[in-house]
C-alpha cells in the first residue's frame, strides 16, 4: 500500500451512483477505522449515527443544504458525526474501566495517573459550552480525517458535508436528548460516471510552500 497515492487518488465525490452499494463487510471496516480513531487524552467525545436506509436518508434531507440533497440520497451510506454535550464522570469512569479491561494498566498508580491527567485536560476545555465544543469538534475531525482516508484506501468514495443546519438535525434525530450535538456529516458510496470532479487532476500548493525545516 502506497500512502502518498492512496492521499492522490482521494477526493471529493459531487455525484454518487445509486445503484453501486458498500458491501456490509467494508462498512464495518469504516466504522472500526472510526472506533480506532485517536483523540486527545483517549477522551472518545463523540458517537456516529449510520444512516443506512432511503427512509432515514429522507429524514433528514430537511436538515441538508439543498445542493447537497443528491449526496445523501444517492451515497450508501451517510454518517452523521456527534459530539457529546457532557464529559461528565460517567463518560469519563466508563473510559478508563474500558481501558483497565483492555489492558492499558500494569498497576493501579498508572491508571490513577491516567484518570488524573484526563480529568485536567477535560476540565480545562471546559470552562464553557462553547469551549468544550470547540475542543470535542476537534477530536472529532481527527476522525473524519482517518475515515475519508480508509475509504479511499479501500477503492470507496466519500463527501465530507459541512452545509448542513445542525441545529435542524439535533431536533430531527433527537440529539439533545440523548446527550450528543451533531457537528458535520459524510457521504461513502461509488462515484456516478457524470461526476466531473472523479476526473479533475488534483489540485495542492508545493511543498516549498507549504513546509519549513528548523
Amino acid at each position: 500500500m502506497n500512502i502518498v497515492d492512496i492521499s492522490k487518488r482521494r477526493y471529493t465525490a459531487k455525484h454518487y451512483d445509486k445503484t453501486k452499494k458498500i458491501a456490509s463487510a467494508d462498512l464495518k471496516q469504516l466504522l472500526e477505522v472510526l472506533r480506532n480513531s485517536p483523540s486527545s487524552v483517549n477522551s472518545q467525545p463523540w458517537h456516529f449515527v449510520v444512516v443506512d436506509n432511503e427512509k432515514s436518508a429522507n429524514k433528514i434531507l430537511p436538515a441538508i443544504s439543498d445542493f447537497n440533497h443528491a449526496r445523501i440520497v444517492d451515497s450508501s451510506y451517510t454518517i452523521i458525526f456527534c459530539v457529546k454535550t457532557s464529559l461528565d464522570e460517567q463518560h469519563l469512569q466508563n473510559l478508563l474501566e474500558q481501558e483497565d479491561k483492555d489492558g492499558r494498566y500494569a498497576n493501579a498508580k498508572l491508571k490513577q495517573e491516567q484518570d488524573q491527567g484526563r480529568h485536567f485536560f477535560v476540565n480545562l476545555n471546559s470552562a464553557t459550552s462553547e469551549k468544550l465544543l470547540e475542543w470535542e469538534s476537534k477530536q472529532l475531525y481527527l476522525a473524519l480525517g482517518n475515515v475519508l482516508f480508509a475509504a479511499a484506501a479501500i477503492g470507496i468514495d466519500s463527501t465530507a458535508i459541512e452545509g448542513f443546519d445542525n441545529q435542524k438535525m439535533d431536533q430531527i434525530l433527537d440529539l439533545q436528548k440523548q446527550g450528543f450535538k451533531s457537528v458535520v456529516v459524510a457521504s461513502f458510496g461509488y462515484h456516478a460516471e457524470n461526476d466531473g470532479n472523479a476526473h479533475r487532476p488534483k489540485s495542492r500548493l508545493p511543498q516549498e510552500q507549504l513546509f519549513t525545516f528548523l
